[in-house]
């Protein structure tokens, strides 16, 4: 994720990276990218500022509308003199703030070869898409924007949420090999809240199961119970039965009235209630909040590596805060941690819920 600032003659352009893993909370870290030096007569020069070798020759170019592209013209400055193995580790130092010695798992050590090989590949050629923050509604249940959040050996990345009726998404700004940037890694049923057990059952992995199992399929009977009145009623067009100005509406088997119902817990603001992971559920931040406001029914999407067999599967948003929610990935068997972003972006409100909704559906677009 990038920001471009004006400093004097200056425009810059900053990387704007997550805390190492698993410190959450921690605040964002930035580097400069490129750097366009403003001079007489209209004229600029371009500086590409990766590497450590200080500034050198770079391009840049406009392809549309809230989209560039940057080049850099002397990629012998992004090299290093002891090869790939001293600009992994010092990749590694940087980005991940270890040494390769203290990375027993091996699972691990082969994730974040990945990711290196992943970004490195397009350290000379990059292109730049706006984004909006999302647009805010005095009935969301917090306050949505960008998190910063945990993904087992991937490390932190940058999520945002946004809301939308009934549902919430958290959209990937930075991917991984195996989700890549744009996908929509949980989507969160506000219609459908989950009341958590005691503390001592909550602790119990198959209670909890077993629990959002009955949910899921709760949500895939009233799924198929709208699709067959959409049919319906498709089946119904052409006849000439119309309810005239005034008549009685037919009453209803009663399911509207529920969704509302359900609907209205999202809204409400409920005092605390303990909260403690099931065991067997791996989290790499152990420093999560052990009180939660609510929890709700969603589903995460995993993968295998370069996003093949993509599947949403069930699992748990908790609430801990207006800063901070969690998600229990129940096939995963894993938790992921996530902590609001406090970094004040000028100029990236969305215009408009249509504007921000068609910015979603195209970087969705772009890795699909």
């Amino acid at each position: 994720m990038s920001t471009l600032n004006v400093d004097g003659l200056f425009i810059i352009g900053w990387m704007y990276l997550p805390p190492h893993d698993p410190h959450v909370d921690d605040p964002m870290r930035f580097k400069p990218l490129f750097r366009i030096h403003l001079m007489e007569r209209k004229s600029a020069t371009v500086e590409c500022m990766y590497g450590h070798k200080g500034p050198h020759s770079g391009h840049i170019q406009i392809v549309k509308r809230d989209e560039f592209s940057t080049k850099c013209n002397q990629t012998d400055h992004h090299r290093m003199s002891g090869g790939r193995q001293e600009e992994f580790r010092t990749w590694l130092r940087e980005e991940w703030g270890r040494t390769l010695e203290d990375i027993f798992h091996e699972h691990m050590q082969e994730l974040i070869l990945m990711k290196f090989i992943y970004t490195s590949q397009y350290d000379n050629c990059l292109t730049y898409r706006r984004i909006y923050l999302p647009p805010q509604s005095p009935d969301d249940l917090i306050e949505p924007g960008l998190f910063k959040g945990t993904y087992g050996s991937h490390g932190l990345e940058i999520v945002m949420l946004s809301f939308h009726g009934k549902k919430a998404k958290g959209t990937k700004i930075t991917g991984d090999p195996n989700i890549p940037a744009g996908q929509q890694t949980v989507e969160i049923d506000l219609a459908h809240p989950i009341r958590l057990p005691d503390i001592e059952s909550l602790s119990n992995f198959s209670e909890l199961s077993r629990i959002v199992l009955e949910v899921e399929e709760r949500v895939r009977r009233e799924q198929q119970q709208q699709q067959q009145e959409e049919e319906g009623v498709q089946g119904e067009k052409g006849q000439e039965e119309v309810l005239q100005p005034g008549a009685a509406v037919p009453e209803g088997d009663g399911a509207e009235a529920p969704e509302e119902e359900e609907g209205a817990v999202a809204a409400q603001t409920p005092s605390p209630c303990p909260f403690v992971l099931p065991g067997g559920i791996a989290s790499r931040n152990e420093d999560y909040p052990r009180t939660c406001r609510a929890c709700f029914y969603g589903t995460g999407l995993i993968a295998g590596h370069g996003f093949t067999s993509p599947e949403r599967t069930p699992g748990v948003f908790v609430l801990f805060d207006n800063d901070r929610f969690g998600f229990i990935w129940l096939e995963l068997q894993s938790f992921s941690l996530y902590s609001r972003i406090k970094v004040s972006f000028q100029n990236a409100e969305a215009p408009s819920q249509d504007a921000f909704d068609e910015m979603l559906k195209n970087i969705q677009l772009l890795t699909s």
